[in-house]
């Protein structure tokens, strides 16, 4: 320490009193509500806590346990993580809280041998936190496949697959599936848990790509870059530099119901608002003109706008409760504000009232005429934009097969935007029927009345144009009982839009799933929805004009009408096939777990991929599981392998539903088992066709048996309810009587006209 001359010291004691006067008044001037509750911790590391944040665990410096910040001092800097949690936090706001990332890696060698792999598995489960939607799955890999969901919060299953064969195709910065998959979360989330798993164990691209990552985090902190492929340092730099975004709210009710009780949390000058996570719970803002911490008393403090002298220099500003005022001085005239009409000095012999008077009617005519003539070229702009989109979208092509049909069109109705926008409310939220990859799918009420579904699609291919109306001409046509019919389109807006007949009764998945034991669904409603799918699917293969591959059956895609009859939907993926040709390469689109996995490794699309996820749908309908379950053990999270083991392992009985096994015959079981796992072939010139398939199912249906035969086998059926170990092969043949063999099908014409249509 320096020390100062006596001397030096005199002479410079009038500048010392002056800083020692300054140091004493800053305080003073500039004091601020406490940003946390009194006598507590403030910091920990360079991280800020404030109320309704405390550090410490169960120190009462949070407004709650829940929201205790546990300050690790073992490690030098110390870390913040959430109470109860592993989670370390990096950052605190208002409405949200950023913690450190936990990502997946599963490395390989040149073989295929698995060196490093773990899973993300995090829960915010009793907390007051939730997955944010500012966060994004991704994927980053060549050859990597990622399923992941939740089941707190909201239910929510996804996947994503990353697949590159060299590293010149990638592009820096883009997640579009080729070396980076990025999906979207929904609000609500409580937990998150992703498995990583390869197709080929990256032995095609090792050279430059060794690994595959999976995690969740903050959009805006990750932009994906081919280096990140070989990177071995991606897995840390990811879990450091790419927070997790969390939103977080106090309590689970809404702020009506917070201000009625003892607790509520909000204080002075304050404004509650409710969480829109949909999880319920409510936050504190500081209302306009007032800032501090909203949820220590004694609230927000008013801000005094005038430091700052807002007022222009001809006028007095004066500071307001939450606001301020400005006053001209004596001569002057205006609101007095620099952001306003300023002061002006008055002239005894301008006549300003007149001349106000004047140019505000002046104003007001002009107002009115450029309002007029705005509209006027608005709606003129929209009806060339409409014209533009009409011809863009094909629907010259359209009308011209229409009129050189000679009528062979006329049900086609080419619809107006403003008839679609009317039928929908104008697209209102509360008729979304549901959102898909392609697009969303409303409910509208036509003029007539009629209710109908229509599909607006996200995205419009222009060179596709002429095969879009080819296919809106040949759906048209498609005129079958069990497939949903094609009313018309619109090609009015930017992107096409479709309208369907509208089926009130949901999805076969919402029926196998989401309820239970419902009292129609018996093992013959069962059997009759599977052979009227069958049969649909066989008409559009084999008897249509130009032979369909659906490319997305699913159960969530066989809908059900009024009277429980099955219906095909959704033909957004959907390939015509020209007479001449059997197979067609296509980009691969599909559904996880109903994916045709010969299709997805080689490209070519054939009507027996559509077989295969058909097969998976006869799997769902006899054993109640879902396709994909990220909760089952390895063996029984993928249903088709789960059900073509237990049929090679002798216990197919025991993964069947117990309704179905009380209600079905064993013939019938064991024949609908067999032909399930003929569909899920992993060889497709294996598989039985979709006609085959329709035929068989059709016979199986109409099979009988005479009363007493029908009562052994409702006996041995309940019998094998309570067996615990493997069946022997040899019960399938139990009852099975020659003159009644389930392969002895009826003649081909004596069907239902509507299930198969031969050539």
């Amino acid at each position: 320490m320096t020390l100062m001359h006596p001397k030096l010291l005199l002479h410079h004691t009038p500048l010392l009193f002056l800083l020692l006067l300054l140091n004493l008044s800053l305080p003073l001037a500039h004091h601020l509500p406490s940003n946390s509750k009194p006598g507590c911790q403030t910091k920990c590391a360079n991280l800020i806590v404030p109320y309704p944040f405390g550090i410490g665990i169960n120190s009462g410096c949070s407004i709650s346990p829940l929201f205790d910040i546990n300050c690790d001092n073992s490690s030098i800097p110390p870390k913040p993580f959430i109470t109860t949690t592993n989670y370390e936090i990096v950052h605190i706001s208002d409405n949200q809280v950023r913690v450190k990332n936990l990502a997946a890696a599963r490395c390989y060698t040149e073989s295929g041998i698995v060196t490093r792999q773990n899973i993300i598995n995090m829960s915010l489960a009793s907390t007051p936190y939730s997955f944010s939607t500012s966060n994004k799955v991704t994927v980053v890999g060549c050859d990597d496949i990622s399923v992941f969901g939740s089941d707190i919060g909201k239910n929510f299953t996804s996947g994503c697959f990353s697949v590159c064969a060299k590293k010149s195709d990638i592009t820096d910065r883009s997640c579009t599936g080729i070396g980076c998959c990025q999906v979207a979360i929904p609000k609500g989330l409580k937990n998150f848990v992703a498995v990583l798993i390869s197709t080929f164990n990256h032995t095609w691209v090792h050279s430059f790509n060794p690994c595959g990552y999976v995690f969740v985090g903050d959009e805006e902190r990750f932009q994906f870059r081919i280096w990140d492929l070989d990177d071995e340092s991606f897995q840390n730099r990811t879990t450091q530099d790419v927070p997790v975004v969390l939103d977080w709210a106090i309590g689970n009710g809404t702020c009506d119901r917070a201000k009625k009780s003892a607790d509520f949390a909000c204080r002075g000058n304050s404004s509650c608002v409710d969480s829109d996570t949909g999880l319920g719970g409510y936050r504190c803002n500081c209302l306009e003109g007032y800032e501090g911490n909203p949820y220590v008393s004694p609230g927000c403090t008013d801000i005094d706008e005038c430091e700052n002298n807002p007022c222009d220099k001809h006028a007095t500003c004066t500071n307001t409760p939450g606001s301020y005022s400005c006053s001209c001085s004596n001569g002057y005239s205006g609101d007095g504000r620099k952001d306003g009409l300023r002061c002006t000095a008055v002239k005894s012999q301008f006549p300003a009232i007149k001349f106000s008077i004047g140019l505000s009617v002046g104003l007001l005519s002009l107002f009115i005429g450029v309002t007029w003539l705005y509209f006027g070229i608005k709606k003129r702009k929209l009806a060339r934009m409409r014209e533009k989109f009409f011809q863009q979208n094909g629907g010259l092509l359209l009308k011209q097969h229409m009129s050189s049909n000679n009528g062979g069109l006329e049900s086609t109705k080419i619809f107006s935007a403003d008839e679609l926008e009317k039928a929908t409310n104008n697209y209102a939220e509360d008729r979304i029927l549901g959102r898909g990859g392609y697009g969303m799918v409303y409910q509208g009420i036509l003029p007539d009345r009629r209710v109908v579904a229509i599909k607006k699609s996200m995205i419009m291919d222009q060179s596709q144009i002429e095969q879009f109306i080819n296919e809106v001409i040949i759906l048209t046509q498609v005129n079958h009982r069990n497939v949903v019919k094609l009313l018309g389109c619109c090609l009015e807006s930017e992107v096409p839009m479709l309208v369907y007949e509208f089926i009130s009764n949901g999805t076969l998945y919402h029926h196998i799933h989401n309820y239970g034991e419902i009292s129609w669904f018996a093992w013959k409603d069962r059997l009759r929805v599977a052979a009227e799918a069958a049969g649909a699917l066989a008409y559009l293969h084999s008897a249509a004009s130009m032979p369909i591959i659906h490319r997305d059956v699913k159960s969530s895609n066989i809908l059900l009408d009024d009277s429980y009859t099955a219906k095909i939907s959704d033909f957004g993926a959907s390939r015509l096939v020209p007479l001449d040709q059997t197979q067609v390469t296509t980009l691969v689109q599909g559904t996880l777990g109903y994916l045709d996995p010969e299709y997805f490794q080689t490209s070519q699309l054939t009507e027996k991929s559509d077989v295969y996820s058909f097969g998976v749908v006869l799997a769902e309908l006899m054993t109640g599981k879902t396709p994909l379950s990220l909760t089952k053990s390895e063996e029984e999270r993928n249903l088709a392998t789960y059900f073509i083991i237990s049929i090679k392992e002798n216990r197919f009985f025991q993964i069947l539903e117990p309704r179905i096994l009380r209600e079905g015959t064993l013939e019938q079981l064991q024949a609908i088992g067999e032909l399930a796992n003929r569909c899920l072939n992993l060889k497709g010139e294996e598989r039985p066709t979709m006609k085959e398939v329709a035929m068989e199912l059709e016979s199986l249906r109409r099979y009988t048996k005479h009363p007493w035969i029908q009562q052994e086998n409702t006996e041995e059926n309940e019998a094998l309810l309570g067996e615990q170990s493997g069946l022997s092969s040899d019960l399938y043949a139990i009852n099975v009587r020659p003159e009644s063999s389930i392969r002895t099908y009826p003649a081909l014409d004596s069907l239902d006209g509507n299930v198969i249509y031969p050539r």
